[in-house]
């Protein structure tokens, strides 16, 4: 039997004192910004669901390891062993690293698509949409029904 928690399996290791607003203050926040929430200050925000992009505290092996890491500017140990193990799981010789996914898919969707080809996910992320369509391609959604349901138990739902 799988077990089941509301709570989050780890231990926090770094904290930062977030402001407590009101939802009257939210919501005048999000009128001053015309509804964008890239247009929000962050001292607005009391939760951040805008990224997936790891904005939030680190492991203690992740504090650890950038204490390892080498950080120069070019020729970094740090990318040789990236690079290796890239090769070596993808069998591609060609590696180019980059610091986010966004950047990533600007990259791959500058070199892989034309006006009007099309994209298909089960949705797409608000970046990776504006990638795609940068380049006059269409993305297209198709999120499965259980997929449009968060609180329904489904093995998976996605089918792309």
């Amino acid at each position: 039997m799988q077990f089941k928690t509301i709570i989050e399996p780890f231990r926090i290791k770094t904290v930062e004192p977030i402001r407590q607003t009101t939802r009257a203050e939210r919501e005048a926040a999000l009128k001053a910004a015309h509804y964008n929430l890239f247009l929000l200050r962050a001292e607005d925000v009391l939760i951040d669901l805008l990224t997936d992009s790891g904005t939030g505290a680190m492991s203690s092996q992740q504090w650890a390891g950038m204490m390892l890491g080498d950080e120069s500017y070019a020729g970094a140990k740090s990318f040789y062993k990236f690079e290796a193990a890239v090769q070596e799981i993808t069998g591609m010789p060609f590696v180019i690293p980059t610091h986010q996914g966004r950047a990533a898919e600007r990259i791959l969707f500058g070199s892989a698509l034309i006006a009007g080809d099309v994209v298909p996910n089960n949705t797409h992320f608000d970046t990776t949409r504006a990638n795609i369509e940068a380049r006059g391609a269409r993305a297209m959604d198709l999120p499965t029904p259980e997929g449009r349901q968060p609180g329904v138990y489904y093995p998976f739902k996605g089918n792309v």
